[in-house]
């Protein structure tokens, strides 16, 4: 039957993700390190205003762009966090997860043949979206001597004349990486020069632990030229939700709208009244899940310390994202005698894009109490291998 399908999404691998989290639902007694999803329940009052939306019957389509109350609490959000201004009206749209806004962004700005600059390692759907839309992905790979930061040369090497966009990927899921202002500048100044845009992601910009998160569409020049991506599932654990959104110049927004219009027609209706709550009272719980997550972090880089694992520090997202290349196996083959041998569930570097060989993403979205159980058995594991 495969050649009445389409040829383009058989070529597309599945994810290396979903791959380790159907062989964990299979065993018993394992520690899982590999989703990345907050361990910390939605903040109460989020989950009441939700529960208030059911039991007054507001669970009718909301327009497509979603809740007006909703844009405007974004718009609000974005102008207290990072001074930039958008309009509620056209400049905004809310989506099912910051997913469906990478993937409507991607189709409403490439034409058949465009190039799309995807640094990786990097999340998993970025590349396959872009074939999805008819693109071409330029894969940049990011080094460790560089903390898996993008640099000006990076981009240069990898603009041609068909390149329409730039995907920004920070804070980075895997590596945890981070840019600073000055590595936004440098870049904003080369997108400008080549007059290209930018996709930033920004789904983790509050689990940020080194000063705050800048967003490249707060560079003068920039805002024009970004479709910035965010979302509820990271900062205020809202995964199951579903609720993203995107801000870019009206133009963007009026196609991106026209796709989810026709594919979705409106985000979760409940999510949306919900996460007006949680922009407009919920930046101390944030806070509350921030400094947690923080402790976990030192608490994993010690612990690495501790048993001779290489890993850069990161300073966003909760991810950290360990070298394993002394040891001589493949990120695959490390993660699943990891997974058969002591039952901790990690993913495969090389999930994350080709240059993710040789390393292991692990979530630290979880209790401290099973953080110190897995490093107990991943201390194990390596001292065997040594």
């Amino acid at each position: 039957m495969t050649k009445e399908l389409s040829q383009k999404v058989i070529d597309i691998k599945p994810s290396g993700i979903r791959k380790f989290f159907d062989l964990v639902s299979e065993m018993r007694d394992v520690i899982s390190l590999g989703v990345g999803e907050p361990d910390f329940d939605t903040p109460w009052h989020i989950r009441d205003e939700g529960i208030y939306a059911l039991e007054k019957g507001k669970t009718f389509y909301t327009s497509n762009s979603g809740l007006k109350e909703l844009r405007q609490e974004i718009v609000n959000y974005i102008k207290r966090t990072q001074n930039i201004e958008y309009n509620p009206q056209n400049e905004v749209i809310v989506t099912v997860g910051g997913s469906e806004a990478i993937d409507i962004g991607l189709r409403a700005l490439c034409n058949d043949g465009d190039e799309v600059i995807i640094p990786q390692p990097s999340y998993v759907s970025y590349e396959p979206c872009t074939i999805l839309a008819n693109a071409k992905p330029h894969i940049i790979n990011l080094k460790p001597e560089n903390d898996f930061r993008l640099t000006p040369k990076d981009i240069i090497n990898a603009i041609t004349d068909k390149t329409k966009l730039l995907i920004l990927p920070y804070p980075n899921n895997p590596t945890g990486a981070i840019m600073s202002k000055k590595d936004l500048e440098a870049i904003a100044q080369i997108i400008i020069e080549k007059d290209i845009y930018v996709m930033s992601d920004e789904i983790y910009s509050e689990l940020t632990y080194s000063g705050k998160h800048v967003s490249i569409a707060s560079i003068d020049g920039m805002k024009e030229r970004t479709i910035l991506i965010n979302g509820f599932s990271k900062s205020y654990a809202m995964t199951g939700w579903r609720l993203g959104y995107a801000l870019a110049p009206k133009e963007i927004i009026k196609q991106m709208t026209k796709i989810h219009q026709f594919a979705i027609m409106c985000a979760p209706t409940t999510s949306q009244y919900a996460a007006v709550e949680a922009l407009k009272n919920c930046d101390s719980e944030i806070e509350k899940m921030r400094t947690a997550y923080n402790q976990r972090r030192r608490y994993l880089l010690n612990a690495f310390k501790e048993m001779g694992l290489e890993c850069f520090e990161p300073y966003g997202a909760f991810y950290v994202f360990p070298c394993i290349k002394k040891f001589g196996m493949t990120s695959e083959e490390f993660a699943q005698k990891l997974l058969e041998e002591e039952k901790v569930a990690a993913i495969p570097g090389n999930a994350f894009g080709e240059s993710g060989e040789g390393y292991l993403r692990i979530s630290y979205a979880y209790s401290l109490e099973n953080l110190k159980k897995a490093m107990e058995r991943l201390k194990r594991f390596v001292s065997k291998l040594a």
